[in-house]
């Protein structure tokens, strides 16, 4: 996965490459104005798989520049905030949720960190029925420490952690 955002986080465009079983298929999304436009190729058929052309705002997020967002924008004295967030066919006003704060041992060391649940399944942006937290370090560099997806099929939980940090 390859994005490209600009000062302020907003998406310009993206690409995935995607290989699942017998499936391989390359997916762009370029962000232009207030329109995106969703191209997913097939490898295998080599043919056009989905395309789409969306309205969006002059600033919209994708999944990377909304977590960069979350760690630069400060909650204040609110408990929940939104941002605009696209995936080239669809775009929302993504709720997040500032929940706990906990203590979180990582290989790259132990950290004080806020949870946060951000609302993108259960078809907001993604189909799945699963729930997505993200743990911010409370110092100055607001690091994600954990990422974690919650989902309710036989893979269950699917935890991300800080493994180091590099200057």
């Amino acid at each position: 996965y390859t994005v490209t955002l600009n000062d302020q986080f907003c998406a310009q465009s993206s690409r995935l490459e995607a290989e699942e079983g017998k499936k391989r298929r390359n997916t762009t999304v370029v962000w232009s104005g207030n329109r995106s436009k969703y191209e997913e190729r097939d490898l295998v058929k080599n043919e056009m798989a989905l395309e789409r052309e969306l309205e969006v705002p002059s600033c919209v997020h994708d999944i990377i520049g909304a977590l960069m967002v979350l760690r630069h924008r400060p909650f204040g004295s609110e408990r929940e905030i939104r941002i605009p967030l696209s995936d080239g066919k669809k775009f929302v006003q993504a709720r997040v949720q500032m929940q706990d704060k906990e203590k979180i041992r990582t290989p790259a060391g132990q950290f004080t960190a806020t949870r946060y649940e951000a609302f993108l399944f259960n078809d907001v942006i993604y189909k799945r029925d699963a729930r997505l937290f993200v743990w911010l370090s409370d110092d100055a560099r607001r690091l994600p420490v954990q990422i974690q997806v919650r989902m309710k099929f036989h893979i269950g939980t699917v935890t991300f952690q800080l493994d180091k940090v590099e200057p």
